[in-house]
């Protein structure tokens, strides 16, 4: 039995005066009113319309479990209208997971950005730098940087690629020389970044013969933070890898000089992932639309300025 159905037509056959006048109502026939009425009475096992062939009147029952039918309808009507508003304007939080540089050199922009147009949207969000489980962990949006992603039956929209560069200092070059090729490295200072997408011992170089690897000595200084090696690089200390997204505003500001600039390393596509495409949500539609219209821009600019700080100052 569909009990809220039939608490609908119960109440409308109460307020219209009639089955006939409620049926019409309900755009449905006199007889399915009635026997929706009959079963509610069953279930109840209770009374609640008096019935005469000119006329019906609540019962004394019927006329308390009419106001409890009118508040619970009342309530339900609100929450379908909550939740169809939902699909239509973007509002409420928004939950979600970005890798840690990602998150703060692109996400937290955007985020500032994007509530501009979207101030009812509020966001949750927390930097690791793993791949979540969207529904174990509740989150709306992930946005991950992978090669490929695994088949997880969640929907995936990829924002970009993105790539590493290899940095020094200007002072660094200008005290130990510049490296042509990637063995000179065997005769540099590298500096370690401790990522799962970087391996410690061989460094991928993709150039113009294709692919090269070289596999690094001891190290003076690993660490598990782009923005941190960007700093030890920065002071000197020797020539590091760098997400672009890091480097970008040291070769700027010229802390950095980008070294072997023929050569990248460690491409890797940027992702957003959500739970579903049916039926979603208006703010997570219209967040992952911002991302896919506003981060290929700035990666875009990112690689642009690239090509004006392709040799680094020895002076």
């Amino acid at each position: 039995m569909d009990t809220l159905q039939n608490m609908r037509a119960f109440s409308c056959v109460a307020q219209a005066g009639s089955f006939t006048a409620a049926a019409a109502q309900l755009d449905t026939t006199t007889a399915n009113v009635s026997r929706a009425v009959s079963n509610l009475e069953a279930h109840l096992q209770t009374r609640l319309l008096n019935r005469t062939t000119r006329r019906i009147a609540l019962t004394e029952a019927g006329k308390r479990y009419l106001l409890r039918c009118e508040q619970i309808l009342a309530y339900v009507e609100e929450a379908e209208a909550e939740a169809s508003d939902a699909h239509a304007r973007p509002a409420g939080q928004l939950k979600v997971h970005t890798m840690t540089g990602v998150g703060q050199h692109y996400v937290i922009d955007a985020i500032a950005r994007y509530r501009r147009n979207h101030p009812d949207v509020s966001f949750d969000l927390t930097m690791t730098n793993r791949v979540p489980d969207l529904l174990e962990e509740g989150f709306d949006v992930s946005i991950v940087l992978a090669s490929e992603l695994p088949d997880s039956g969640f929907v995936s929209q990829r924002l970009g690629i993105t790539y590493s560069i290899f940095c020094a200092s200007p002072a660094y070059i200008k005290a130990f020389g510049l490296p042509q090729k990637p063995t000179d490295l065997l005769n540099h200072a590298c500096l370690r970044l401790v990522s799962p997408a970087f391996p410690l011992e061989k460094w991928a170089f993709d150039g113009p013969e294709g692919q090269e690897t070289v596999t690094i000595g001891s190290s003076p200084f690993q660490v598990n933070s782009a923005d941190a090696m960007k700093a030890a690089i920065s002071s000197g200390m020797g020539v590091g890898i760098l997400p672009i997204y890091s480097a970008i505003e040291g070769l700027r500001n010229g802390s950095l000089s980008r070294v072997l600039p023929q050569y990248r390393s460690n491409e890797l596509n940027l992702y957003a992932i959500y739970p579903s495409r049916q039926y979603l949500d208006a703010k997570i539609k219209t967040w992952v639309e911002y991302l896919r219209g506003s981060l290929p821009e700035i990666m875009a600019a990112h690689e642009a300025d690239l090509q004006t700080h392709v040799l680094p100052e020895l002076v």
